[in-house]
């Protein structure tokens, strides 16, 4: 057996059945071998994009792979690599590398260097002997852990090398980990004593799949709860104590609970400060929340919020030992019909205040008015719909009423813009029976679109909406001159004819009333097997939900 057949046969015996790649790499003939599904994107950052959707949808249970060629492939990999590592997601990278006598000549690109910075790991394999250890240990971190992507270079001529006659692999360990009981002890004395609690729900609720335990807290205390971005449907957004989702713009009430908490428990979070995420109340005023901060990282304990008691583990173990702690002294679920009406008479008001975007009957489209009949015309319940950069994500995730877990890909750590493209085809591969949707505008368009001919070509029926204004609606109100002098924020594209020339169903929509019959017309193709893009020509609106 030679070293690409090992690989392979590890990937397999770890539970991988798709490898997302470009070419050349020796690993697609290796992989697809042994029934592997390669996909092939056009791209490099498309395919690292379907392989974190991947490990994102499954909560790592299937890993999302990935591979590219030496030199240009490496290189124009390196974005996508470091949205992973900005998202935490486990992804594994196997690059091609340049043969071992000039993998440290330059200019050379060598990934196992030039990578580790964007990476929670990089090792090249440098002998057939060592590949059962070097994929093991890349296992391992894949499954243990804050997720991150893992890079295992392989030499070109590394493919062709012999194993070693008795080889043998034993897939790597998962694990979970729990917090200190006297911490735990700490951390439920602080929310019985809570006057206003509040709860922020990070990505790592997912990563548990932690939504039972979460829901029951948050029930027992009465105690409202919040998403990150990506934390998003991570609690059910119909729920009398959601707050919804909160980052660059968030529905009010999030901004006037966390305001106005005592205490504030951060679950499966980093708390980490961004221009994209919603901001903690200042701390250090009289009066001001203490912090609460369980997280599977420790790096992340005092990081950018300093946290009065810190729960290292698994966020499902955290909530299970919070639970149990918090019964023998909460006796019974506290009623919760005060918070819940506060919380309505905040968000009654700023829905009403949005009341005039959403229902617009204007042409151009107003995006608002588009996205609300998006939602009602879908089964939210049965979606995964994930944003773009920019105004498709402000504009989307405050009103997007997520119900179920995993129903909504968010994201916004780092935000590239097409990620939501890909997101949105890796998730089709890992949920066939979902209608499977990514929202962008013409910017985001530009980055990523020609890979909507890999949905087509591949048989990934996703549904795409774009919003569509002819500029780069954000950016106006700082290059106000040079639009005016050179029209530096315009942009332009039939989208729509785009699709159909590589063999998808597209259409363009100007007015109020096709936007439901259209995007009918979009799910039916994707139920036949066709990715559709649906492009709805909007007005340039720049106000958000900012509080």
């Amino acid at each position: 057996m030679k070293v690409g057949d090992a690989i392979a046969a590890i990937m397999k015996r770890e539970g991988i059945g798709i490898l997302t790649g470009y070419p050349v790499n020796h690993l697609i003939e290796h992989a697809a071998a042994i029934d592997i599904r390669p996909v092939m994107v056009r791209q490099e950052r498309i395919g690292l994009h379907m392989a974190d959707a991947i490990s994102r949808v499954t909560s790592g249970r299937t890993l999302g792979a990935f591979c590219m060629q030496h030199g240009p492939g490496a290189e124009n990999a390196y974005g996508g690599v470091a949205q992973c590592f900005g998202e935490s997601v486990p992804v594994l990278v196997m690059p091609m590398g340049y043969p071992r006598r000039l993998a440290h000549v330059p200019p050379n690109f060598n990934s196992t260097v030039q990578m580790r910075g964007i990476a929670k790991s990089t090792e090249a394999v440098m002998a057939a002997a060592e590949v059962p250890n070097i994929m093991r240990r890349a296992f391992a971190r894949l499954k243990n852990g804050r997720g991150g992507p893992v890079v295992v270079e392989i030499p070109t001529d590394m493919f062709a090398e012999g194993m070693p006659e008795n080889w043998d692999y034993t897939p790597a360990v998962r694990t979970r980990a729990a917090p200190d009981p006297v911490d735990v002890r700490r951390a439920a004395a602080m929310l019985v004593g809570a006057k206003r609690p509040v709860i922020y729900a990070g990505t790592g609720v997912h990563w548990a799949r932690a939504w039972p335990q979460l829901r029951a807290l948050a029930e027992l205390l009465a105690a409202p709860v919040t998403t990150s971005l990506g934390g998003k449907s991570s609690f059910p957004e119909d729920h009398p104590l959601s707050l919804g989702s909160g980052g660059l713009a968030m529905p009010k009430p999030v901004r006037h609970f966390l305001d106005a908490a005592d205490v504030i428990l951060g679950i499966g979070c980093s708390f980490t400060e961004t221009s994209f995420g919603v901001k903690m109340p200042a701390q250090g005023k009289p009066g001001g929340p203490r912090f609460i901060h369980a997280t599977l990282d420790p790096d992340h304990l005092d990081k950018d919020v300093r946290c009065d008691v810190g729960l290292v583990g698994d966020a499902a173990l955290v909530l299970e030992d919070l639970l149990a702690e918090l019964r023998g002294q909460v006796k019974e679920a506290r009623d919760a019909q005060a918070v819940s009406r506060e919380i309505a008479a905040i968000r009654d008001p700023w829905l009403a205040e949005w009341a005039a975007k959403r229902d617009s009957n204007d042409a151009p489209l107003n995006p608002y008015r588009v996205l609300r009949d998006l939602w009602r015309t879908v089964d939210p319940d049965n979606t995964i719909i994930t944003h773009d950069a920019g105004s498709p994500r402000d504009q989307l995730s405050p009103f997007w009423v997520s119900r179920t877990p995993l129903s909504y890909l968010g994201w916004g750590k780092t935000t590239q813009l097409g990620y939501g493209l890909g997101l949105a085809m890796g998730a089709k591969l890992a949920a066939p029976d979902k209608l499977c949707i990514n929202v962008w505008g013409d910017a985001a368009i530009g980055f990523t679109g020609m890979d909507f001919e890999t949905a087509v070509r591949e048989r990934i029926p996703i549904l795409s909406i774009l919003l569509n204004n002819f500029s780069m609606a954000i950016e106006l109100k700082i290059m106000a001159l040079s639009t005016e002098k050179y029209r530096t924020t315009d942009i332009s594209g039939d989208y729509a004819a785009m699709a159909r020339a590589f063999g998808g169903h597209g259409e363009r929509v100007e007015t109020p009333d096709q936007i439901i019959p259209a995007i009918q017309r979009g799910i039916r193709a994707t139920q036949e097997g066709k990715p559709a893009l649906v492009e709805f020509i909007t007005s340039k609106e720049t106000q958000v939900s900012r509080q």
